[in-house]
């Protein structure tokens, strides 16, 4: 405010004998005229602090030109200023204007809500509210989702509105979210249709809500004014309030039969039921009441209010919803034998696959492994989470360009299920370190072979000032050297022989293209940094997860139907891979660049068939 006007502050405490005034401009203190010292000086005062603001504007014309008449401005003032001393019931607000003789508000300090809304804005609204506290904690019957997601943030809300008996021409509505008072284009325009069914046309509610969230989930970088925000859970913390606040209605009403039914049956009322005045009641003098004369029809139907939604905003589709074809696993012919982990071998294969395996977090006290999982949580994008986390598959878009289409809530989805699988393996490497399950290879390959084959079709090894012979020497020196390390961290076992005898298996009923081999074991050598032990475990599972991300293949076009292959890379993807990804994966914010694309919002499109 210094930059804008003459700012200066006047403040005592109990223990002074005398207040401290001080003068502020362009937020540095200020001599209060000229030849005296800018520090505070001793002055006459009261207990507390004033701030004084003079002058508004006085050295930008063009905001003060923009400034309309006093009363407008004042009236706005008053305004704002009714709505804190609801909020803040507890803290006396006085507001009165230059030149007037008793203030236009006045409010007492330790007093309540209710009381605050009583005495600003009248006994007729204050004797028609209706109370509700609403927690996240607390279920939603009408959610449209199988699952909650434990780790969103919590939030609470507190809102006192005014029951079908109070009608106005226009909504008041005084919306605080952490104490700051806000507009909600979007809130406002759903509290006002809980009324819709109660309410007759024209006729409007009063009502205060305060919602605390977690500020991190709020975007106030919405309007120029901050007055409009956005945040995280936006539709379902609104439908979880409107939920509660049309219960609280429902019940009132209720409750304002029960007593009509009262009086019908002590004999009070008579319902008429002539052709004339028939649904109309009428009091019975006191001698037919007991003689049970002129009784009505049978109680009247208990009055509810229907809630409707739009078709635009129904979600037509349940994660709980299951195909029989994902109980059955289709697997590579090539891979049955190799695919099984060394635990299972003593085992017979079930029937029928269940997907939701848990995957525990391993125990490790290695302060470069907390960091990795650190890092991991640090770069979280909350809102990108839960939408993988609550997708809907729908399908496979394109196998060769790895393009998938998933829903969430009204919103259709591009996603890039290659970079996202390759996220989420990193993260299942670094949640399971040191206690990985294995894949057993029978018969074990040679490690110089497999290395050897991926040298020879690499094209930069022919530019390379050694010979093939040599890189391969170097790195299969390089893995025989930590084959301990290798065994130990990761379950990577290779023979003194230099056989590879198993590899990591980061998810079940998840079986990688054993084709990467090859290259997987070729890029260990040159692409992770052995010497530091962070970027070493980083760059190791960095490369675990490309190995393991699936390969784009292009369907054979001279056949009609799929090849095998092709069949158990649409089966992973779809039932292994996606329910791995809305269980485990931590979205970052860098897949939104180009891996997660909005294609479709079902309201955007029923305006579009609309216009038609």
């Amino acid at each position: 405010m210094s930059f804008v006007a003459n700012l200066s502050v006047t403040t005592k405490t109990k223990a002074d004998t005398c207040a401290w005034r001080a003068h502020y401009a362009d937020g540095h203190l200020v001599p209060a005229k000229e030849g005296f010292t800018a520090d505070p000086k001793p002055c006459a005062g009261n207990d507390g602090t004033t701030i004084t603001v003079e002058n508004l504007f006085y050295n930008t014309p063009t905001r003060l030109g923009a400034l309309r008449g006093a009363s407008e401005e004042y009236a706005r003032i008053l305004d704002v200023v009714q709505k804190y001393a609801v909020h803040n019931p507890h803290v006396a607000f006085s507001c009165k204007k230059a030149g007037s003789a008793t203030p236009d508000l006045s409010t007492p300090s330790g007093s309540d809500t209710k009381q605050a809304i009583r005495l600003i804005y009248g006994q007729t609204i204050a004797k028609e509210l209706l109370h509700s506290d609403i927690t996240s904690s607390e279920d939603s019957e009408s959610t449209s989702r199988m699952d909650v997601d434990e780790e969103s943030p919590s939030w609470s809300a507190e809102a006192y509105f005014t029951s079908a008996n109070y009608q106005a021409k226009k909504t008041v509505l005084l919306l605080f979210i952490n104490h700051r008072l806000v507009e909600s284009a979007r809130i406002k325009k759903a509290l006002e249709a809980i009324y819709n069914g109660v309410l007759p046309k024209g006729s409007s509610p009063f009502m205060y809500l305060s919602l605390q969230i977690d500020p991190e989930s709020i975007d106030v970088n919405v309007h120029p004014t901050k007055r409009e925000v956005r945040f995280l859970n936006e539709d379902a913390i609104i439908e979880r309030i409107c939920n509660k606040l049309q219960e609280t209605l429902v019940n009132q009403s209720q409750s304002r039969v029960y007593e009509y039914q009262t009086l019908l049956t002590s004999g009070i009322l008579e319902i008429q039921t002539s052709s004339k005045a028939k649904g109309k009641a009428k009091e019975l003098p006191p001698e037919e009441r007991d003689s049970g004369e002129g009784s009505g029809p049978s109680t009247p139907a208990i009055a509810t209010i229907p809630k409707k939604t739009l078709s635009k905003h129904k979600v037509r589709t349940s994660q709980k919803d299951r195909t029989l074809e994902s109980m059955f696993p289709v697997l590579n012919p090539s891979q049955v034998v190799t695919g099984r982990t060394a635990e299972e071998e003593d085992e017979e294969p079930p029937p029928a696959v269940r997907l939701a395996t848990e995957i525990k977090e391993s125990e490790c006290y290695l302060s470069s492994v907390r960091s990795l999982r650190e890092a991991v949580g640090k770069v979280k994008h909350h809102q990108l989470t839960e939408i993988i986390e609550n997708h809907i598959f729908v399908g496979i878009v394109d196998l060769s360009r790895c393009l998938s289409l998933i829903q969430h809530a009204k919103k259709l989805y591009l996603v890039n299920h290659g970079a996202l699988a390759e996220e989420l393996f990193y993260q299942l490497g670094l949640r399971q370190f040191g206690n990985f399950s294995r894949i057993r290879l029978e018969p074990p390959p040679s490690l110089r072979t497999l290395v050897s084959l991926a040298v020879h079709a690499e094209e930069g090894a022919k530019n390379s000032r050694l010979s093939e012979d040599q890189i391969v020497d170097r790195i299969v020196e390089i893995l025989m050297d930590r084959r301990e390390m290798l065994v130990e961290y990761f379950s990577m076992t290779i023979s003194s022989e230099g056989m590879v005898e198993s590899i990591p298996l980061l998810l079940k009923h998840y079986t990688p293209n054993l084709d990467k081999l090859p290259l997987f074991l070729m890029r260990l050598g040159p692409q992770v940094n052995w010497t530091s032990e962070t970027e070493c475990f980083e760059s190791f599972l960095r490369e675990l997860a490309y190995f393991y991300v699936p390969e784009p293949l292009i369907p054979d076009k001279s056949s009609p139907s799929p090849s095998e292959d092709e069949q158990s890379a649409r089966w992973q993807i779809q039932h292994a891979l996606f329910p791995a990804l809305a269980r485990y994966l931590v979205a970052p914010k860098s897949l939104l660049d180009r891996d997660v694309v909005q294609v479709a919002n079902l309201p955007d499109l029923y305006r579009v068939f609309e216009r038609c």
